[in-house]
């Protein structure tokens, strides 16, 4: 395991990307618990690869939700849920990863959900060059459905209790209640998380672990399974 500035990990994993080598844009997927670092750390490494020439796509699962109704039809704090229901993975693959994979034609769609009118989403396409980067950051990416669809699969390890404590920042900023993150932590996502973890164990699947719990002095580890 190495451990350095937050500066040498993006760097790290800039070269990581590198040394991946495929005939289709690369899809990489940034894994981990809610709160726990993956949208950052997926903008500044989008920033460094920018400056090195490459052409980044930017794409979250949260455009990927499907409706509220569908959502939360087992309760706003089902921990099966929000596991289960709360994704469309399918429209992930079909307008996203598929394309931009093996034999794709590289036309693509970032989203599928409106989040503002909690309804499908279907903007033109784009067409990715094919040396293109795919930073998709996200819960549950490492799950069956889709671990197979990512040429490199990053996860962000932080404790369950210090997401809790990150929410709740992260919550006083945008005027949420602290009760309401409390419970939907203790009781939603993280035994949704468990359960992800005890049916699809994510960091088995990993080519590379993130310890960020230490935002500016994190650590990370290559996985003795990967390449890279």
């Amino acid at each position: 395991m190495d451990q350095g500035t937050r500066g040498e990990l993006i760097s790290r994993l800039a070269e990581a990307i590198k040394s991946v080598t495929t005939t289709h844009p690369l899809r990489v997927a940034i894994d981990g618990p809610p709160a726990a670092g993956k949208t950052t750390l997926a903008d500044e490494l989008a920033v460094v690869l920018r400056a090195q020439g490459r052409d980044v796509i930017r794409a979250t699962i949260d455009d990927f939700l499907v409706p509220r109704a569908q959502r939360y039809r087992r309760g706003r704090y089902s921990a099966e849920g929000c596991y289960f229901d709360a994704h469309d993975h399918a429209a992930l693959c079909r307008v996203l990863l598929d394309p931009l994979g093996p034999g794709g034609d590289r036309s693509f769609r970032h989203t599928a959900y409106d989040r503002a009118t909690d309804t499908p989403s279907c903007p033109p396409p784009t067409t990715a060059p094919a040396d293109a980067v795919l930073l998709f950051d996200g819960v549950f990416l490492l799950r069956p459905e889709l671990v197979d669809r990512w040429d490199l699969r990053i996860f962000v390890s932080v404790p369950f209790e210090q997401t809790v404590a990150r929410a709740q920042d992260r919550g006083t900023a945008l005027a949420e209640s602290p009760a309401d993150i409390e419970r939907s932590w203790r009781d939603r996502y993280i035994p949704s998380q468990q359960l992800y973890f005890a049916t699809a164990r994510p960091t088995d699947h990993a080519d590379i672990i993130v310890y960020n719990d230490q935002l500016q002095r994190p650590a990370w580890e290559v996985r003795p399974h990967s390449s890279i």
